[in-house]
C-alpha cells in the first residue's frame, strides 16, 4: 500500500479530508465518526469536515459533543459547520470542500452505508499517481445488502446515460464514495445543491480530461424506514442534470 510519501506535483500528500454532509443522522453520527477515526488511510492524517444541513434532530449537538469529547481522545481533527437552512447534500459537500485542508478529499455520508475501512482501497490509485479521482463502486463484486430492485435499475440507467455523454465506462456513477485530489475537486467549480452533485462531478471530471479510476467496495444500504433519503424525484433530477452538465454548462 502506498504511504504518505506520495505527492501531487512537488507537494506531498499528508492529509485526507473527509467531507461529511449531515441531515438528521443523530442515531448514527457518533458511530460513523468513530469508524472514520479508526479507519486506516495509507499513513495519512485525517480530518473530518462535517456540515450540518439544518438538521431537524439533534445531529448538530451530537457533532459538538463528539468534538468536545471523543474526537480528541481518538486523535481526530473535527471541523464543524452548520447551514442555517436546509440546502441539500450538494451544498453541504461544497461548504465542506471550502474548509478542507487535506490534499485529497473523500465524501462520506453520515449513515453507515459505506465503510471507512475501505479508504485505503479508494485512495490507492490517487496516492500512487495513477488517478486524479477514484470512485468506490457498489457493483464490482463487493459485499452488499440485498435491497431495492428498482433502485438498482435506476442506478444502472443513470450510469449508462452518464457514460454515453462522458465517454467513461463507469459501473456506478451515483456512488457516494468519491475520492478526489483537492485541487481537482476545487477546479470543478461545483454548483449542485442536492443529489445532482453526483452526475455533476462525473461530467466535469470528464470535461477536464481528468484520470478516473474505479474500485470495488462493500455497501450496507438502508431502507426508507431506516432513514434513506434519496427518492425517484432525485433520479429524475439526475437525468436532467446529466444532460445539462454535458451540453449547457
Amino acid at each position: 500500500m502506498t504511504d504518505a510519501s506520495s505527492a501531487i506535483g512537488d507537494r506531498p500528500i499528508r492529509r485526507l479530508s473527509v467531507l461529511m454532509p449531515v441531515f438528521n443522522e443523530e442515531e448514527t453520527l457518533h458511530e460513523i465518526l468513530r469508524r472514520v477515526a479508526a479507519a486506516p488511510a495509507a499513513g495519512l492524517e485525517k480530518e473530518v469536515v462535517l456540515v450540518d444541513d439544518a438538521s431537524l434532530d439533534a445531529s448538530l449537538n451530537r457533532a459538538r459533543e463528539f468534538a468536545a469529547g471523543e474526537a480528541g481522545r481518538l486523535g481526530l481533527r473535527l471541523v464543524i459547520a452548520a447551514h442555517p437552512r436546509n440546502r441539500g447534500k450538494g451544498s453541504a459537500v461544497r461548504t465542506a470542500l471550502e474548509r478542507a485542508t487535506g490534499e485529497v478529499v473523500v465524501i462520506q455520508d453520515a449513515d453507515l452505508e459505506y465503510d471507512p475501512k475501505e479508504y485505503e482501497v479508494l485512495l490507492a490509485p490517487i496516492l500512487d499517481g495513477r488517478a486524479d479521482a477514484c470512485y468506490g463502486s457498489r457493483f464490482l463484486g463487493g459485499t452488499h445488502r440485498v435491497l431495492y430492485f428498482w433502485h438498482y435499475v435506476g442506478n444502472k440507467f443513470l450510469t449508462l446515460l452518464s457514460n454515453a455523454f462522458t465517454n467513461y465506462n463507469l459501473s456506478d456513477m451515483e456512488t457516494c464514495y468519491k475520492a478526489i485530489r483537492t485541487d481537482v475537486a476545487r477546479a470543478l467549480a461545483l454548483t449542485g445543491q442536492r443529489f445532482e452533485i453526483e452526475p455533476e462531478i462525473t461530467a466535469k471530471l470528464a470535461r477536464g480530461n481528468f484520470r478516473l479510476y474505479e474500485v470495488p467496495i462493500s455497501y450496507s444500504g438502508r431502507t426508507y424506514e431506516e432513514g434513506k433519503k434519496i427518492t425517484w424525484r432525485d433520479g429524475v433530477s439526475a437525468l436532467y442534470h446529466i444532460v445539462r452538465y454535458r451540453f449547457f454548462e
